[in-house]
């Protein structure tokens, strides 16, 4: 199975009334739209979850759910199956990782859960998270598999000991069901993150259905999708492997921006483009930056001119070795690196919380794609900036489609801008 090559994203809404539990019984599918289902938490200790969980959230520094989880993490405890759509950077994966960590018994010796999503880099983030959050549960083992290394090593992993949870991608978890290396006729919970990426694209639906097809009939088991962009024919896909899901839905494209983000935009002509990132990096402060273009040759031209510049910087995109795109990957994630060029393939889904400006380099190809990658920077409602550099007449009717749809004014970039706009704390 080809694996494309763009990681997920989520996305969070607005605060909108708590409905009772006698209102959401009222409600035949259980449909959410923007609001808070039945328990609105002040902190995450309101879920009761297990101490051990508790913990591992306080060592975090997390003190209140956000709004999606505030949604989502009272039903999922209970082991209802959800389909949420929601805004980047507002923790959907939280729901599923502490939800599923919560449930599952670790002295049964199976595969428990099966977390997939549509990129290699997307599964080891999900994977480093049920590590970060089972850190006061170690009898727990999780285990992430994709494809670009070697097969015989995820035999050797498997063989070795059963993971209670299982993170990866479609293709390399299809092959190893074919094997028989992966067993999952215990499986208790199925998780697709980024669902429509896995959706739309048929042959990875046709994946996803035959894993689907492998795990339980007979029992129970709980289904939970998330996505950042959910289309009204996708979401009828996804229905089709739940049961009476509990769905939470931003229906208004315009509730999809984020608060905290200030966006701008840059008329000029493709060969003035590098001048002006080298005066804009000299004259704001940044955290982290990711800078997108439109390919890898760019992606790699544009790193080495960076590093020339004397701003050293690190490129990822799908032509660079897998071993190498996750050390470079992690590289950043721990702020050893402060620049990173990037292609789409980091555009959904990738969660570094210190990046506070994202570039546009070249024009995303969608109104989705700009949401995607502009979503990297003022995640979790911090601040942020997202600059956009405006080429052609095509690169101005995708910058009015996404004013359009999501009911935004981008202006053209200040002369000055104010530190405290974009950085917290700097008020």
């Amino acid at each position: 199975m080809a694996e494309t090559e763009e990681p997920l994203d989520y996305e969070e809404d607005e605060q909108q009334p708590i409905k009772s539990e006698v209102e959401l019984a009222k409600q035949n599918d259980a449909t959410f739209k923007g609001g808070y289902v039945s328990i609105h938490s002040s902190g995450f200790r309101d879920f009761l979850l297990k101490p051990e969980l508790l913990r591992a959230i306080t060592d975090c520094g997390f003190e209140h759910p956000s709004e999606v989880q505030n949604e989502c993490i009272p039903q999922a405890l209970i082991g209802m199956d959800i389909l949420c759509q929601a805004k980047s950077g507002m923790g959907k994966t939280a729901v599923f990782v502490l939800a599923t960590l919560h449930q599952i018994n670790p002295e049964i010796d199976q595969t428990l859960v099966l977390v997939m999503c549509h990129t290699r880099e997307l599964a080891f983030q999900i994977s480093k998270e049920y590590e970060r959050f089972s850190k006061y549960i170690p009898q727990v083992r999780v285990n992430v598999f994709f494809g670009g290394l070697n097969i015989q090593q995820d035999e050797k992993t498997l063989k070795a000991k059963v993971p209670h949870i299982v993170v990866g991608t479609p293709g390399r978890i299809l092959a190893l069901i074919k094997a028989k290396l992966l067993n999952l006729r215990n499986l208790k919970h199925f998780v697709l993150d980024e669902c429509d990426r896995m959706l739309e694209q048929l042959d990875m639906r046709r994946d996803v259905q035959e894993i689907f097809l492998s795990t339980p009939s007979h029992t129970p088991k709980q289904v939970m999708m998330f996505s950042a962009t959910l289309s009204k024919e996708i979401r009828q896909v996804c229905k089709k492997f739940m049961s009476d899901p509990l769905e939470v839905y931003v229906d208004d494209d315009k509730k999809l921006t984020l608060h905290g983000l200030q966006q701008y935009y840059i008329k000029l002509k493709d060969s003035e483009k590098n001048r002006k990132l080298f005066d804009l990096l000299d004259s704001l402060e940044f955290n982290q930056v990711v800078i997108f273009v439109k390919s890898i040759q760019r992606c790699e031209a544009l790193r080495q001119l960076l590093s020339d510049q004397n701003f050293p910087a690190i490129a990822i995109h799908r032509a660079m070795a897998q071993t190498d795109r996750l050390e470079k990957y992690q590289k950043f994630k721990d702020c050893q690196q402060r620049i990173l060029v990037a292609t789409d393939l980091f555009g959904r889904g990738m969660d570094i919380e210190r990046v506070n400006i994202v570039f546009n380099y070249d024009m995303p190809d969608s109104s989705d794609s700009y949401l995607h990658r502009v979503a990297r920077a003022g995640r979790f409602g911090t601040k942020g900036l997202s600059i956009t550099f405006v080429t052609d007449d095509n690169d101005q009717k995708i910058l009015e489609s996404v004013q359009s749809r999501f009911d935004v004014k981008i202006p053209e970039l200040p002369e000055k801008i104010e530190i405290s706009s974009y950085i917290d704390g700097r008020d």
